[in-house]
């Protein structure tokens, strides 16, 4: 019997081969969406999963008073104090992330044979990180990070260093950190470990793993500031399995509360691992992290777009129902049950569904390379190593042959046989013409709202790149670079050589840019010999004199810094002023400003007219500047507009021939300010594409009942051209009832579009104002597409001879 339903439901389907091709091709566009949103949350997901303590692993985080949020970055006695204060907890591992780090291998005879740079990938730690999360080694010990100056490597770098990991084993690799400068500004270590391959779906991405004790001992051992956190120094713990979190986060607050200073209301509390990688205010090590809201909107588009692709197929199939009508007569006629017909039209329903998931399978291939490129992930189709796919296929050939099935086939199977054989059986005779018309507008609401919510996207990230900073970032070129005693003394040098180069029109040496997304450091401060320091921090930028110029910053009062390698004045901006209460500018000139414990004290020179110092997620910022040229990290060049890349490639030889041992990288200002929307960015791009894939399926489906509704009407038409309608009015009989769905859709999308992205810019402290335009230029595509859509089909039927129609039975 079911070899006879695939038969007959296979000869059906090559006798329409139309229907078939666009049913199978909506279906296989939907569900291969559907595959790729499934598989980039099943990544997300995934993180640090693997690890066998997961469960009892946690991060502690800072809780910061004077902005209401958390941050992974916490002050350098928290794990010592930890380990001191409680002594139930199974391991503490402190981490620092450095940045900017170069790597030097030498040859057999000292000299240097390579140079390296790693952006990322640097940590220091102790051994009992390894304690905590799983990283296999595969030679050497987790214990000799203990000892200071060894590293481990891991597999990949290995290879890359020394050509084989096997070889790395006992070689010596000179470190230049690019993050902190405590004890030491360069290190020699000795490879004493190799670790496997890193996964991709963990917040660690580790390269090479330093030893903790041997960089950080000495200011570990001599600090006891609580008050001041440090970029990207964390700690992680392991929590028996007997402490409630709740109870320890309240004796974290009030040991981290106790050991501050009394003004001081940041806090330290501990968030569970798989917390984590969800956390976009707080970040992680990786950079990458995603919502629970992002993840229920892909969720919830992924359903969508299943869901117009199952609407496109109950519309045609119930659009052609008047085609098979003498087909169910005859067989009812013959002896046939509902039931056999009803599972008939599903049995054509499941091949279809079969040819879409095969397609589907092809199409998710294909778009995961570009998906890859524009998420920066690693995402494969891979069956055998990840059998939830294949789960999901079935879930979703269950699904869609069933929903999409089941409708049509009660709606087919149920025609009166009597009438079906007399030919009274019209298309507005069918049942389900006002579902047809609810689904079409199902449709066209899930397009229209996602065409606005692109256009409010895209307008928005317009908007950050074209909103005033306060400062000059147009053709502006940062140079990182380490510092040491003899780069030190290269710097005036390399200063002079630089603004010799025709086309470079300024330099400053500076610890930051002007903005930076999460790289700047807080301190609390002491202003005018108070007692008691400020109950806010204020961002410090380390910068020479030439820094106000290069980036032409607005100098309201005063005057600019003295050229100085100490520190031995301050600028101040117009935030930190008014958080300390002053209106006037003026009075705050000649007032000293203290800073880390009193180590650094200075008088106010001048203050800056405020400039966008952060990414716009985020308010103005106090700010202190000063001069000190050990923290120097990077040189802000201003070209001009003209010979660019000539003016570059002199820069790049200059920095070459004054830091020999110094691998050469640069990056504009603009492209930086860019990178910090880089997540806004690709979901304006994911938006883009699932409003198209919206669009098309929608007028996939437009066209099949465009298509049926010319057949059908053919002879209305014929009669109506008799009498004497124009090709015009024959188009607009078409097009009038289609316009009247759409609209109908465009006052349930607005409403809808507009709360969700009123939601989604509440994210930003600069944001745009909803204009009404967005909404009816989202309406006005949506329609124009529609229109392009079946005006073919109505032009086609305008333009038939009537003769030939009307003579056609």
């Amino acid at each position: 019997m079911f070899k006879n339903y695939l038969k007959v439901a296979w000869r059906n389907l090559m006798h329409n081969k139309s229907y078939a091709i666009m049913n199978v091709i909506g279906l296989a566009v939907g569900i291969s969406v559907c595959m790729i949103i499934f598989i980039i949350i099943q990544f997300h997901t995934s993180f640090d999963n693997f690890h066998t303590k997961k469960d009892s692993i946690f991060r502690v985080l800072t809780e910061y008073q004077h902005t209401e949020i958390s941050g992974k970055d916490i002050p350098f006695p928290v794990p010592l104090g930890l380990k001191t204060a409680f002594s139930q907890l199974e391991q503490v591992a402190p981490i620092y992330a450095s940045q900017n780090d170069q790597l030097l291998i030498f040859d057999s005879n000292g000299k240097t044979e390579k140079v390296f740079k790693e952006q990322r990938g640097l940590f220091y730690t102790e051994p009992s990180f390894f304690k905590i999360f799983d990283f296999p080694l595969l030679a050497g010990s987790y214990e000799s990070l203990n000892e200071p100056n060894n590293v481990l490597l891991t597999k990949e770098i290995a290879e890359k260093y020394f050509g084989s990991w096997e070889a790395a084993i006992g070689k010596t690799i000179k470190l230049e950190a690019g993050g902190y400068k405590f004890s030491h500004s360069t290190e020699v270590l000795k490879v004493s470990g190799i670790l496997a391959t890193i996964p991709a779906n963990t917040d660690f991405h580790l390269k090479v793993v330093a030893s903790y004790s041997g960089f950080f001992s000495d200011y570990v051992a001599g600090s006891s500031d609580w008050d001041g956190t440090i970029t990207d120094f964390g700690c992680y713990i392991l929590l028996p399995p007997n402490i409630s979190v709740e109870k320890f986060n309240q004796q974290l607050d009030a040991y981290s509360r106790k050991m501050k200073s009394p003004i001081n209301k940041d806090s330290q509390i501990i968030q569970p691992l798989s917390a984590v990688h969800y956390d976009t205010e707080a970040g992680n090590y990786s950079n990458k992290t995603i919502s629970y809201e992002l993840v229920n909107v892909l969720w919830l588009i992924a359903a969508i777009i299943l869901l117009i692709a199952c609407v496109n197929f109950i519309n045609l199939s119930t659009a052609q129902a008047v085609n098979r009508a003498k087909e169910v007569g005859v067989r009812k006629v013959l002896g046939s049950s509902k039931s056999q017909l009803q599972i008939q039209f599903i049995v054509e329903t499941f091949l279809i569904v079969i040819g879409a998931v095969t397609l589907a399978v092809l199409i998710t291939i294909l778009a995961l390379p570009y998906i890859n490129q524009l998420l920066e992930l690693t995402l494969s189709f891979n069956i055998l190593s990840n059998p939830a796919i294949a789960l999901f296929l079935l879930t979703v050939t269950v699904f869609v042959t069933t929903f999409a099935g089941f409708y049509p086939a009660i709606v087919l199977s149920r025609f009166n046989p009597v009438n079906a054989l007399k030919s009274k059986l019209t298309v507005n005779a069918v049942k389900g013409v006002s579902l047809r018309r609810g689904l079409v507008v199902f449709q066209f609401v899930i397009a229209q709202a996602l065409i606005i919510g692109t256009l409010i996207i895209v307008k928005q990230m317009n908007y950050f790149m074209d909103q005033p900073l306060g400062f000059d970032k147009d053709a502006i070129v940062n140079v990182p670079f380490r510092v040491d005693s003899l780069r030190i003394s290269r710097l005036d040098y390399l200063k002079e050589q630089l603004l010799s180069i025709n086309g470079v029109e300024a330099v400053s040496f500076s610890s930051n840019t002007p903005v930076e997304d999460g790289n700047d450091t807080w301190n609390p401060l002491r202003f005018n010999h108070a007692i008691k320091e400020t109950d806010f921090k204020a961002i410090t930028k380390f910068a020479d004199n030439e820094y106000i110029s290069t980036y032409k910053l607005q100098l309201i009062a005063g005057r600019n810094l003295q050229p100085s390698s100490m520190t031995r004045e301050f600028l101040v901006n117009e935030s930190l002023m008014k958080s300390l209460g002053i209106k006037d500018p003026e009075e705050i000139l000649n007032k000293e400003i203290s800073i880390w414990d009193d180590q650094i004290k200075c008088t106010v020179v001048g203050v800056l007219k405020d400039f966008n110092d952060r990414s716009f997620r985020h308010d103005l910022a106090p700010l202190l500047i000063t001069t000190n040229v050990t923290m120097y990290n990077q040189a802000g060049i201003k070209l001009a507009t003209t010979n660019i890349s000539s003016t570059m490639q002199s820069v790049k030889n200059i920095f070459e021939q004054t830091f020999p041992d110094f691998v050469y990288e640069y990056k504009f200002l603009d492209d930086k300010i860019e990178s910090f929307y880089k997540q806004e960015n690709q979901l304006a791009e994911l938006y883009k594409i699932f409003a198209a894939i919206a669009i098309f399926l929608s007028c996939l489906g437009l066209y099949g009942l465009a298509s049926f509704m010319a057949v059908r009407r053919i002879k209305e038409v014929g009669i109506r051209k008799v009498l004497g309608a124009t090709t015009g009015n024959i188009v607009y009989l078409f097009s009038k009832e289609f316009i009247i769905l759409i609209a109908i859709a465009f006052a349930i999308a607005t409403p809808i579009a507009w709360y969700s992205m009123h939601q989604w810019l509440q994210d930003y402290v600069y944001r745009i104002n909803i204009s009404w335009w967005l909404f009816a230029a989202g309406g006005l595509v949506a329609i124009m597409i529609a229109l392009l859509t079946i005006s073919f089909q109505a032009i086609k039927a305008a333009i038939a001879n009537p003769v030939k129609s009307l003579r056609t039975e």
